[in-house]
């Protein structure tokens, strides 16, 4: 019992450094307005800026997604809390455009590091009779601390001094105090390898994995975008058409969404994995119907509604898509093919912002946004109809 009880506390401490992490790839969320009356650019120029961290993210995720099956979690997830900390650095520094670049570069490369390996050593850190409940760990600091970051960041900014720098500040030092518990924290993989083993990663899969991977991917893919859209621009929606700027109350917004998405996979241990992937494609659709009513009515109690359904739906189908691309992975490929689902959803962040972004100049924001919901409606439409013809089964 005492092992037990010393494995869950490894693991739950494991899961505060991952939120951590996590809180530092969406701390500029509430900022972007800032920066924007600071260095003068574009609403395209945000949706890029927030785009580069998608892209920082799936470069190592195909370039050393499995590096921590080999050289071990503790050393890359250390590498992470070195990128964060220099991201950080970036935006204390930043005078300019690029410096914004150059931060959220880093910090995709820092989330990159973490997703794979973090998950896998969430779950190891567990008692083996625990996987269900590591899961929701993993997931749930994952979600939670995106949720943090806009939280945090949107109430230093709002009623505190410096909103450009506090934020920042505040999460190196929370950096900091995660390298102090992540080194005294196990390693969990026995047969290390040098460095020099890691390859880069081909787009493949275990063929045990194929059929589960595909609907958990689509799901994955609208449902990273609807949070991508959340946080790349919805605080400029709130700004320019219903005359929010509160900074706090738009951070709190954000991460209503993330939250709800913890509180959706919650859910997943009582509705079952076989049926958490359905019930989040209805879920992630409502959202998108509830963000078009708000997109088109103007009405903030919709964009509230919208955060708390879609991310919900958004939970279930992430928490129900993890669980059973672990349980159909090989044990010494789980990092990799968790990474790979990983790909799937951050391209899911990058490519639908650019595209909003794209579209913000010559219809609006609004109109943009409509587009955006009529082509995430035909994917979700595309995962549920899978899901019918081909369900997953509860063996996860």
């Amino acid at each position: 019992m005492d092992g037990d009880r010393r494995r869950w506390r490894q693991c739950f401490l494991s899961g505060a450094v991952f939120a951590v992490c996590m809180a530092g790839t969406t701390l500029p969320t509430p900022l972007y307005g800032l920066y924007q009356e600071k260095f003068g650019f574009s609403e395209l120029m945000v949706t890029v800026v927030y785009a580069v961290y998608a892209f920082g993210v799936i470069g190592v995720l195909l370039l050393a997604g499995n590096a921590s099956d080999a050289v071990g979690r503790r050393p890359v997830l250390l590498a992470g809390l070195a990128f964060s900390a220099l991201s950080a650095v970036c935006f204390l520094c930043a005078t300019g455009l690029g410096w914004l670049y150059a931060g959220r570069l880093l910090s995709g490369l820092s989330a990159g590091l973490f997703t794979g390996a973090a998950t896998a050593y969430v779950m190891e850190l567990a008692p083996g009779s625990g996987a269900a409940r590591a899961t929701f760990v993993a997931t749930a600091a994952n979600m939670g601390g995106l949720g943090c970051g806009p939280l945090l960041a949107g109430v230093l900014a709002q009623y505190a001094p410096w909103p450009l720098y506090l934020p920042f500040a505040v999460h190196l030092a929370l950096v900091a105090a995660s390298a102090l518990i992540l080194l005294r924290l196990p390693e969990t993989v026995r047969d290390r390898k040098p460095l020099s083993t890691v390859r880069p990663q081909r787009p493949g899969l275990p063929p045990q994995v194929r059929s589960v991977f595909a609907p958990a991917a689509i799901t994955s893919f609208v449902g990273f975008a609807l949070f991508g859209v959340f946080t790349s621009v919805s605080p400029a929606f709130l700004a320019q058409s219903l005359d929010v700027h509160n900074h706090a109350v738009s951070g709190a917004i954000v991460a209503l969404a993330f939250f709800a998405s913890t509180a959706g996979q919650l859910a997943v241990g009582r509705v079952g994995v076989s049926r958490s992937l359905p019930l989040g494609c209805a879920g992630l659709l409502a959202g998108l119907v509830l963000l078009a009513g708000a997109l088109w009515w103007d009405q903030l109690a919709l964009v509230v509604a919208s955060a708390l359904v879609g991310g919900a739906g958004q939970g279930l189908a992430f928490r129900g898509s993890l669980s059973a691309v672990a349980a159909a992975s090989p044990p010494d490929q789980r990092a990799a093919v968790i990474s790979m689902l990983f790909v799937v959803a951050y391209t899911g962040i990058s490519v639908p912002v650019i595209g909003v972004g794209l579209l913000v100049e010559p219809i609006g924001l609004e109109g943009a946004g409509l587009v955006f919901i009529a082509c995430m409606a035909v994917l979700v439409g595309a995962a549920a109809g899978y899901l019918l013809r081909r369900p997953v089964r509860a063996r996860a």
